[in-house]
């Protein structure tokens, strides 16, 4: 069994860039499917770090296995070992922490430009990024700041982009992890949900130009959580 545990919930919303970054490092990991119930019988206490991934379900939707996530990442951060969420993953970790999560009136899609909070420039997470740095956003959702957590990012239209809890702790309302082929697959299959006439989304054409420089920089970013992320589990 391996030391790093990566939940997914849906098969469009794999670890992306994650599993090629892991890969290039040859660390072993294992992926689960939390909403098959693949995390039914799994011995919690094994892994050393753990990555929750999006998925397009509702924190607040009524399924079972929701419930059984969220008390297992209960138990990693009993646990104290490091663990960090994209989108989904991000609001698991806000709901296993007690805050609320909650809709917004709009949707944010697109790749927007967070800015990173003044009180939080030597922040470990994000000490050594720029003041501003562009992520890929698809949600609906958003979380609230759990008590005791520190405000890392915001957005013009997501107030709550990234928080840190303890010292081992990241949520992120983003996706880090797209790639140009797991971006180019959402748009083939789910771009009828999007709406460019509304301000907080980007359209088709926008999302596609120059997507190259534009993965390359959000893979650059990403890598700077994985690596604190796994340097804290002693797997950098």
């Amino acid at each position: 069994m391996s030391d790093i545990l990566i939940l997914t919930h849906v098969d469009y919303c794999p670890p992306g860039h994650l599993r090629d970054f892991l890969t290039a490092r040859r660390l072993d990991f294992r992926v689960l499917r939390a909403d098959l119930g693949e995390l039914d019988g799994y011995d919690l206490d094994r892994p050393r770090a753990v990555a929750v991934m999006g998925g397009p379900m509702s924190v607040n939707d009524p399924l079972p296995w929701l419930s059984t996530e969220v008390a297992a990442l209960r138990h990693f951060i009993r646990r104290d070992i490091p663990l960090i969420g994209h989108c989904l993953g991000g609001q698991l970790i806000a709901r296993a922490l007690g805050a609320r999560v909650q809709r917004m009136p709009y949707t944010e899609a697109g790749w927007q430009p967070l800015r990173r909070l003044p009180q939080a420039a030597d922040d470990p997470w994000v000490a050594g990024l720029p003041e501003e740095l562009v992520i890929y956003q698809w949600h609906s959702d958003t979380f609230d700041l759990p008590e005791g957590a520190r405000h890392l990012l915001s957005s013009a239209w997501c107030r709550n982009q990234a928080f840190a809890w303890g010292e081992r702790v990241l949520a992120l309302q983003g996706h880090p992890e797209i790639t140009e082929s797991l971006l180019r697959a959402w748009l083939e299959g789910w771009s009828h949900l999007l709406d460019a006439s509304q301000p907080s989304q980007q359209g088709v054409e926008q999302m596609l130009e120059a997507l190259p420089e534009k993965v390359s920089a959000l893979q650059r970013v990403a890598e700077h959580f994985w690596s604190r992320w796994l340097g804290l589990a002693g797997l950098a």
